[in-house]
């Protein structure tokens, strides 16, 4: 009868340790995806911040950065006007000296050819200034009419000048480069003046 019981006892070798591992091994139950993104989100702005300051910074930066560039750009216009003028104006310091001469010395003296050559030396300093500015007077007596060159303030009739040439300058023209700065006023041929009067004869019809 012994014999019995103990083939009762070892007829299902560790059922009880399978039963007793079942119960303590709970296996991992799935987090819900809701949790998990309401977990993230706190994260997430955090980082947002994070960049939303460092775009903030950098916008700083930039605006001060302009700013400075905004004025530096503003000196740089200054003093081009500056310089430019202050040359331009300097080969004619020496001009205004030798005016200045010339006025003395003719409050002191009546000699008439003393004073014709210190105007004479006048304006050699003033062609002397004109060329340190490549500026250019325009050689117009003689020369054909041109408008985008001339004006005409007078019409005459001559036996030499053919018509449409100039006779006479008034005020000379100048150009810096190709740039005219003033335009010649000048008087301009009619012609002989029989065709001339024949001409304006028929104009009048």
């Amino acid at each position: 009868m012994s014999r019995k019981h103990h083939h009762s006892e070892t007829e299902h070798p560790g059922s009880e340790d399978q039963l007793e591992q079942n119960e303590t091994v709970d296996p991992q139950e799935p987090v819900p995806a809701e949790e998990v993104q309401a977990e993230s989100i706190p994260s997430e702005i955090d980082t947002l911040k994070k960049e939303v300051d460092d775009l903030k910074e950098k916008l700083i930066y930039l605006q001060a950065d302009y700013q400075n560039y905004r004025k530096r750009v503003a000196k740089d216009v200054s003093d081009a006007r500056v310089y430019g003028t202050a040359n331009a104006l300097s080969p004619f310091l020496t001009v205004f000296d030798y005016l200045n001469m010339a006025k003395t010395a003719s409050e002191k003296s009546d000699n008439i050819e003393s004073i014709r050559q210190g105007l004479n030396m006048i304006i050699a300093e003033f062609y002397k200034a004109f060329d340190e500015l490549n500026v250019k007077k325009l050689d117009s007596v003689g020369a054909k009419f041109n408008p985008e060159l001339h004006e005409a303030v007078a019409r005459e009739a001559s036996d030499t000048i053919p018509e449409g040439q100039i006779l006479k300058e008034w005020s000379g023209g100048f150009k810096m480069g190709d740039k005219l700065l003033r335009a010649a006023r000048v008087v301009v041929s009619s012609g002989p003046a029989a065709e001339a009067e024949t001409a304006e004869a028929k104009k009048e019809e």
